[in-house]
């Protein structure tokens, strides 16, 4: 207490130094606290981004084995959709098999299905259809597509994407849009194709070799096939076209004007030249015809009325025949056998015209 009576203020006393340690002035206590806490919200987010999952090295595959993590998605795909149904084919043609029944009412019977199979009459004609519509439709193909492609490489240079494209367009359509246009192109009553048969009947000269009534095309025995194989040709004449014209622009020139200069003529040249130089590419072109017209399918299952064939079984392909065994029939087993019998001619014949047409290749 001071001698007037308020209290007195007391003294602070100064707290010493540490040793070692000199006084800091009271100006830095700011950017001290700053630093502080700059480093405290550092060491925070490393420490959360530690315990983050590390999404960026999980993704990281080695140069090695990144074409396979590539392929991934491919190979799990045709593992369970290609390789698959073809193993599972295998095992059914040796079994015999009621579906509705599960799995487990499969039972072998060797080679019994393959005996039903080449004694069933039916197959053997469905065969014959198969084959009949293949070289009716295949051949014509590249009979036209060879000239044609040889036309549009000599004459057309600067629409020649253009004309191509208008080939090309039947091929990338869809099969069911094609097929139900021919149907109404081949219809009794109201089709283009009668129609324009009947205005060339009255024609003094080329009437007398013409019908004077409609044709029933798709329920004729007699002009199913022909009206088939017509829309097989119009279908895969395009991508013929578009094969053959890549074969000739890659024949060298120099080739060309050497036998120009030689004194041949265009057909000379063509013989001689064009067509060896696209041996290679006839012999790509025909296997897929090849291949492509002993399955086919979609153009007689939609062209044909009832979708089984037509009228006495004329437009049964193999393959559609093969449909009908297993899920008409409910025949799995004969079906399967089937298959396989017709992998083992699709193979002959492509063998047979590799070693025809590919002997001047080796």
């Amino acid at each position: 207490m001071d001698l007037d009576g308020t209290a007195a203020t007391p003294m602070r006393t100064p707290t010493p130094l540490r040793s070692g340690h000199a006084a800091q002035p009271t100006a830095d206590a700011p950017g001290a606290a700053n630093a502080a806490s700059a480093a405290s919200a550092a060491s925070a987010a490393s420490a959360a981004s530690a315990a983050l999952p590390a999404r960026g090295r999980r993704l990281r595959v080695s140069a090695r084995s990144a074409p396979y993590v590539l392929l991934l998605p491919f190979i799990t795909l045709f593992l369970v959709f290609g390789l698959f149904p073809l193993l599972f084919s295998l095992v059914l043609a040796f079994q015999s098999w009621e579906p509705t029944s599960g799995l487990g009412a499969m039972h072998y019977v060797g080679l019994a299905n393959f005996a039903f199979a080449l004694t069933d009459e039916w197959f053997w004609k469905s065969m014959f259809n198969t084959l009949w519509l293949a070289v009716a439709g295949g051949v014509p193909q590249h009979l036209v597509a060879i000239p044609l492609a040889c036309f549009i490489h000599a004459g057309f240079q600067r629409a020649r994407n253009l004309v191509l494209g208008a080939y090309f367009v039947p091929y990338i359509t869809s099969t069911v849009a094609v097929a139900i246009v021919f149907t109404l192109l081949y219809s009794t009553d109201y089709g283009l194709v009668n129609a324009v048969i009947g205005a060339m009947a009255k024609w003094p000269v080329v009437g007398a070799l013409l019908p004077q009534q409609a044709i029933d095309w798709l329920n004729d025995p007699d002009t199913l096939k022909p009206a088939i194989a017509v829309l097989v040709f119009w279908r895969f004449v395009g991508f013929n076209i578009v094969l053959y014209l890549a074969g000739l622009q890659a024949i060298p020139k120099d080739l060309y004007e050497a036998a120009t200069i030689d004194g041949a003529g265009p057909l000379q040249q063509f013989l001689h030249i064009t067509l060896p130089g696209l041996r290679p590419m006839i012999l790509f072109g025909v296997t897929l015809s090849v291949v492509g017209g002993l399955q086919l399918f979609e153009e007689p299952f939609i062209l044909t009325p009832d979708g089984r064939g037509g009228s006495d079984q004329a437009g049964m392909t193999a393959a559609v025949y093969l449909y009908r065994m297993a899920f008409d029939f409910n025949d799995f087993g004969a079906a399967s056998a089937m298959s396989w019998l017709l992998f083992v001619a699709v193979g002959a014949i492509t063998w047979a015209i590799h070693r025809w047409i590919g002997r001047g290749l080796r």
